[in-house]
């Protein structure tokens, strides 16, 4: 049922998700204002696009800032669209996506201070938006999730704009690839070990990925100290490569003071959640909701 993704030549990887994409039905938009804003971006660099999900209906003064997946080096936010319209209906609140350069062209850490330029943006601004800039959440699946990680603590050291709750879905922060779901996990959907291997090489560049001088806000994995982070949630599934590094992530957050939720999902791979009809994707969707709505207190 599902296209095979060979991240091997990303040219073509990119194409093929916008041929699929191209396929599917624009989401229902009833109920929710979507606007594009262009913000200053990191210091000498280009300006950053931001996509704004206003419901008619809130549940509060609450907001999320949602950063895509793709591996570092797939996606954007048209790729994320439909999800964040059903996230922000769901959840009630206002929802901010932003489109940040990709690897290899641009490697770490461009993605990640684009990441940040747009949260510091939206936390100044998130009054225009009735929002409370205590009350915002950081949302991410995949490498989304790992520069949700990564953003976590780059606003920590930088004292930058308070985050109120990390989620981390199924969150790529570990370049060593050396736990045994990465090493197992050679031919799973979606992902796998050899789309790892590119996606590291690519953030980080050819022969960086398992050295010594990889930053902790890349990998966040190689974090030492990880006090003082937002609470956070952590989710894995039973049949990804990335499963055992966010147990150990989860694992690292709790024994660091944070508080974490974390949950394994079972018989799911990476990506599963596109079988929407299946009983455990439903459960997982369904919990994301309950999460960030408790999170944000609402």
């Amino acid at each position: 049922m599902l296209p095979t993704l060979d991240v091997s030549d990303i040219p073509t990887a990119r194409a093929t998700m916008k041929e699929l994409r191209a396929g599917l039905p624009d989401p229902d938009e009833t109920g929710i204002s979507v606007t594009d804003v262009t913000v200053p971006g990191p210091a000498g660099a280009p300006d950053v696009t931001l996509r704004i999900y206003r419901p008619d209906e809130v549940a509060g003064p609450i907001g999320i800032y949602d950063v895509h997946g793709g591996g570092f080096i797939l996606g954007d936010i048209d790729a994320s669209h439909a999800g964040n319209v059903a996230l922000a209906r769901a959840v009630g609140a206002v929802v901010v996506t932003v489109e940040y350069r990709l690897a290899p062209e641009a490697p770490f850490p461009a993605p990640l201070e684009d990441v940040y330029a747009g949260l510091v943006w939206f936390a100044e601004h998130a009054a225009d938006y009735g929002v409370d800039p205590a009350r915002i959440a950081i949302h991410g699946i995949s490498a989304g999730g790992g520069l949700c990680a990564g953003l976590a603590l780059l606003a920590r050291d930088r004292g930058g704009p308070a985050i109120a709750f990390q989620y981390l879905g199924v969150p790529e922060v570990d370049d060593r690839l050396t736990t045994p779901s990465m090493t197992a996990f050679t031919d799973t959907p979606i992902w796998n070990r050899p789309n790892a291997i590119v996606s590291w090489d690519s953030y980080l560049g050819e022969g960086v990925p398992g050295s010594a001088d990889v930053s902790p806000y890349a990998a966040p994995a190689r974090a030492t100290d990880l006090s003082g982070l937002p609470p956070a949630y952590v989710s894995t599934m039973a049949f990804d490569p990335l499963r055992d590094e966010g147990i150990a992530y989860g694992l690292a957050l709790l024994a660091a003071g944070v508080p974490v939720e974390l949950h394994l999902f079972p018989g799911t791979f990476h990506g599963s959640t596109l079988i929407e009809g299946a009983a455990i994707s439903k459960r997982e969707i369904t919990e994301r909701v309950a999460v960030l709505r408790r999170a944000l207190g609402v």
